[in-house]
């Protein structure tokens, strides 16, 4: 949902079968829905090894060509759309984190409410989906029970995990929840590992050993980290929830990827749309429910007009939300199928800093020196774990 974080999975080696899975959502913000998968003749293609020189100058001049033809290789289009991806991700992401704290800094209480504004725009890769089925000449993917259900489960997981992260950004910094919602990318590579028998190196280890110990060194450095108006258990509430979000985000990126491989068997782009768009309105009926049942949508007006910026910032900031969080899930879409998994890993490694920065100078977020610390071995774990993901080169004996 939230940010988050979000987020990229694991995959086995060179068989095409590469998930995403972003929201964030929250994130928040990032992180919340699932990430499609990466299949044979959609998206890049992958080439044979190729044997690289060893001297430094013959290394930049290889590289230099092969980023040349791999350009020429592509028409225009393709890059124009990897542009436009790369910034919806990049922008769309980060946004949806600071929208979410400024939601609770500016007077919002309902976490309710915020899980379910990111799932509330569901309707908008629905309205991508239906025009892909003409251009693309195919026809929606039929549904059988065994389908239905898993749709019904993954979004009330979705919800769940909404509503987790609403609780973290109601108590901490953006900066803060958004470095401890990269521990997604932990505990999708364990469940992957488990649930999937996706690959598990030395440097997808040490990623984890790393980025663990970057949250330890922030919940070492609560007393500088934490609002005034927080107290020690609401803090401790939110880090908690925080990290549990990104447990269930995890899983929830495991059991998607067994939805492709044990019921639908195929990966294309449109089925992905259509898992996205299934699961996000099952887990928007989810989340509507328990904004009826906590009776927010009635306590939106005088939420309002008690809002920091009036009636009008507080209807934006939802609207927006809403917005950023689903164009944040489709830029990480194209993203995986217009190039590949290690190229989002890139981009996610780059929002993590982003948003920290973001929430440091549009929120006025506490930075300690502990922070940055956490901030520069999380980054150094993200490096790992693409590092590890890397396709191999023959090197010369």
């Amino acid at each position: 949902m939230m940010p988050g974080p979000s987020l990229f999975v694991k995959s086995r080696p060179f068989t095409g079968k590469l998930l995403l899975l972003c929201i964030l959502p929250l994130s928040k913000k990032v992180g919340f829905m699932q990430q499609p998968l990466l299949v044979p003749g959609e998206g890049m293609e992958e080439s044979p090894p190729k044997t690289l020189p060893k001297s430094l100058r013959d290394r930049i001049s290889a590289y230099k060509a092969m980023a040349w033809e791999a350009y020429r290789s592509k028409p225009i289009s393709h890059w124009i759309l990897l542009v436009l991806s790369s910034a919806a991700m990049l922008v769309a992401f980060p946004a949806s984190s600071l929208l979410s704290r400024l939601y609770f800094s500016n007077g919002g209480k309902s976490k309710w409410l915020i899980s379910w504004v990111a799932v509330a725009g569901w309707p908008i890769p629905a309205l991508i989906l239906i025009p892909t089925y003409f251009i693309l000449g195919v026809y929606p993917t039929p549904l059988n029970l065994k389908l239905v259900v898993s749709y019904i489960v993954l979004g009330f997981l979705t919800g769940a995990d909404n509503l987790m992260y609403a609780y973290a950004y109601a108590y901490l910094p953006a900066s803060t929840a958004s470095l401890l919602a990269s521990t997604v990318l932990v505990f999708s590579s364990l469940f992957g590992y488990l649930l999937v028998k996706n690959k598990m190196n030395a440097s997808i280890i040490n990623a984890i050993v790393i980025i663990t110990a970057g949250m330890v060194i922030i919940a070492l450095d609560s007393d500088s980290d934490r609002y005034g108006y927080i107290t020690d258990s609401q803090y401790i509430m939110g880090y908690v929830w925080d990290i549990l979000g990104s447990a269930l985000h995890g899983l929830i990126f495991a059991l998607s990827e067994l939805v492709f491989i044990k019921l639908l068997g195929r990966r294309s782009f449109h089925v992905v749309l259509e898992q996205q768009v299934m699961v996000s309105l099952f887990g928007f009926i989810f989340t509507t429910i328990g904004c009826i049942a906590n009776k927010d949508f009635p306590a939106m007006a005088s939420e309002a007009r008690r809002f920091k910026g009036g009636k009008s910032a507080y209807y934006l900031v939802l609207t927006w939300g809403v917005i950023t969080f689903q164009l944040g899930i489709l830029g990480s879409t194209a993203i995986l199928f217009l190039a590949s998994t290690v190229f989002a890993g890139v981009l996610n490694s780059i929002r993590v800093p982003l948003t920290s920065i973001a929430a440091v100078i549009l929120l006025k977020d506490p930075m300690s020196g502990f922070k940055i610390l956490s901030l520069i071995i999380t980054f150094w774990g993200f490096a790992c774990y693409i590092y590890g993901n890397r396709p191999a080169s023959k090197e010369p004996s």
